[in-house]
This record gives C-alpha cells, sequence and structure tokens, in this order.
C-alpha cells in the first residue's frame, strides 16, 4: 500500500518544523536536558537523522508530485533549503539560526508548492481531457470529411 502525496507532503512540512525547532531552541534546553539525563537529544548524529529523514519525505512526496504536475522546481527548492540546513554551522554560529530558518523555509515552501501544483493537476485533469478529445474528436472528423 503506498502513501498518498499528499500526505507525505504534510508529513514533510511537520518534521521540517519540528527540526526547525530542535534546532533552534536546543540551545535554551540543552543544560536542562543533560542534568535529566537526556543530553543525547543535543547530539550531531540526532540532528543529522532527523534532517535525512525529513529529506527522505520530501523527496518521495515530491517526486510523486513531479509525475503528476511535471514541474521540477519544487525538488529545487528542497536540494536548495536541505544543503542550506545540512551546512548550517559553515557561515559561523551567528549565522546558523538564519541558515536555519532559511532552509526549513524552503523545505517547506518546496511541499507547499507540491501540494498545490497537485491540486490545481487534478482539478485540471477533467478539462485538459475534455479539450484533448475535442479536438481529436475535430481532427477526425475532418479527416472524414476530406476522405468522402
Amino acid at each position: 500500500m503506498s502513501v498518498p502525496q499528499q500526505s507525505l507532503d504534510k508529513a514533510g512540512i511537520w518534521v521540517t518544523t519540528l527540526c526547525a525547532l530542535h534546532c533552534l531552541l536546543l540551545p535554551v534546553i540543552l543544560p536542562m536536558l543533560s542534568v535529566i539525563g537526556l543530553g543525547f537529544i543535543g547530539a550531531t548524529i540526532l540532528e543529522r537523522t532527523i534532517l535525512g529523514a525529513s529529506l527522505l519525505v520530501g523527496a518521495i512526496a515530491l517526486s510523486q508530485g513531479v509525475r503528476r504536475h511535471h514541474q521540477v522546481y519544487p525538488v529545487g527548492l528542497l536540494i536548495a533549503g536541505g544543503t542550506l540546513y545540512w551546512f548550517k554551522d559553515a557561515l559561523g554560529a551567528s549565522m546558523e539560526p538564519w541558515l536555519i530558518l532559511v532552509g526549513a523555509a524552503l523545505i517547506v515552501i518546496a511541499h507547499w508548492v507540491n501540494l498545490r501544483l497537485s491540486a490545481s493537476r487534478c482539478r485540471l485533469a477533467p478539462v485538459l481531457v475534455a479539450k484533448v478529445n475535442k479536438v481529436s474528436d475535430a481532427t477526425n472528423s475532418s479527416s472524414v470529411n476530406r476522405a468522402a
């Protein structure tokens, strides 16, 4: 049983938002977590795992969306956001929160755009099919008239 693309996009938005909140609030709550034995929450491996899960969900959802709406720019937004997020500490500690926010925002926007494109494609599908059938019928009738 496959998971619907819309559900994956919504899950991707939630996972990315939770990941961003984790990264942004961690410096504030880490001292308290260490006292109660939850210091592992601040480990880099956990951050990379959560981000990796977010990007995996995004890749699956966006690939399903691309098959439906044939627009690849949401994938570019996902890659850009994931890259910023992955290398959030590259520009120093003062820029890290901004890179987290921009990276997470790009990933969320990628999912949102994917949802909108997929929804508009579903609404337009019957209209497009009717137009194609109308053009096909007109072409067939004109070729029949020429043959007579």
